[in-house]
């Protein structure tokens, strides 16, 4: 992501990050020499921690967005990835995190892009059945799935039309495409991963680049940047005097 620019010029910055899932995200960060505090509300906190050991620059928390243990105006940089589209409200969300950035500060999201092909596949219905299943059913259903359905993701890859028709009926996800050097076991056990990931979380919210937009500018942000890449739509602003 073009957002990951400014770590190597940010050694006396204080960065919060949100999601502390053990992406390697986090040790880039700290390894900048930048102060780094990272949250997350799950039991990623312990993993994430394991993997950065002791370092003097390095602090995380185990909290909810909405009740974050920092004061407001509090860090150079708040980057969240992978996590705004998962909580009770995007928009509540975006606003808890501007109110950590310091004036002069910056803001770095991104989230699920809302696009009308999603909804011309089965996924949706998948997820609204899946999610409301126990975990250990879910998991042995999505493995299934998985079993069944990738062989063909795999089989029709470079025939592009089969390749369509098997995602309007596939719940997977898969990156094929994306990484062709990959051989297939790898390429299966990330589709699963996803795929799991993709059709049991609670809340999924979809918003257009605009909608992102919006959101930042009812914050008043300045020198606003939008892309569609990654997870969906990149975003980030700064935060002026007010």
């Amino acid at each position: 992501m073009p957002g990951l620019s400014f770590v190597r010029d940010s050694n006396q910055n204080q960065f919060w990050k949100l999601d502390a899932e053990p992406d390697g995200f986090t040790e880039l960060l700290v390894k900048s020499g930048a102060d780094v505090h990272s949250v997350d509300l799950s039991q990623a906190v312990e993993v994430n921690k394991e993997n950065i050991g002791n370092a003097t620059n390095y602090r995380i928390a185990q909290a909810s967005v909405y009740e974050l243990p920092f004061p407001d105006s509090a860090f150079d940089v708040v980057i969240c990835l992978g996590v705004i589209q998962h909580t009770p409200s995007s928009e509540k969300t975006i606003e808890a995190l501007w109110k950590k950035v310091k004036p002069g500060g910056l803001l770095v999201i991104d989230h699920y892009r809302w696009r009308l092909s999603y909804y011309s596949t089965l996924k949706p219905l998948y997820r609204k059945w899946m999610r409301k299943m126990e975990p250990l059913k879910s998991r042995s259903l999505n493995d299934k799935l998985v079993n069944f359905f990738f062989p063909l993701h795999w089989k029709f890859r470079n025939i592009k039309p089969l390749w369509w028709l098997v995602h309007r009926v596939s719940p997977l996800i898969e990156y094929i495409h994306e990484f062709p050097e990959k051989d297939y076991a790898f390429h299966h056990e990330w589709s699963r991963l996803d795929s799991y990931d993709s059709l049991t979380d609670y809340y999924k919210h979809l918003r257009t680049p605009e909608q992102i937009r919006k959101t930042l500018e009812g914050l008043k942000a300045k020198n606003i940047w939008i892309n569609i890449g990654g997870n969906g739509v990149e975003a980030r602003g700064i935060k002026i005097n007010q």
